[in-house]
């Protein structure tokens, strides 16, 4: 992920490619790879970001942290 953050308004911006996206993360091929991205995207993404952080997929559309974070237990719950 490359990130960004505003000068003067501290916003940060956070381009995730095809590792998240709105409503989960990216493909994975097996369980493993799953739970592996997953864990990568909760501690280098949303433990060290706040809510107003907009992410940036690789492509569909922008969400931010606040949205999506909510959802994290039924992405890990879901499997894939």
């Amino acid at each position: 992920a490359l990130v960004l953050t505003e000068q003067g308004t501290g916003r940060t911006h956070i381009f995730t490619g095809d590792s998240l996206f709105p409503g989960g993360v990216g493909k994975t091929p097996n369980d493993d790879a799953f739970r592996s991205l997953l864990g990568d995207v909760e501690s280098k993404i949303f433990d060290r970001f706040d809510d107003e952080t907009i992410f940036y997929p690789g492509h569909g559309k922008d969400s931010t942290l606040g949205t999506e974070r909510p959802h994290l237990g039924e992405w890990r719950e879901r499997g894939w």
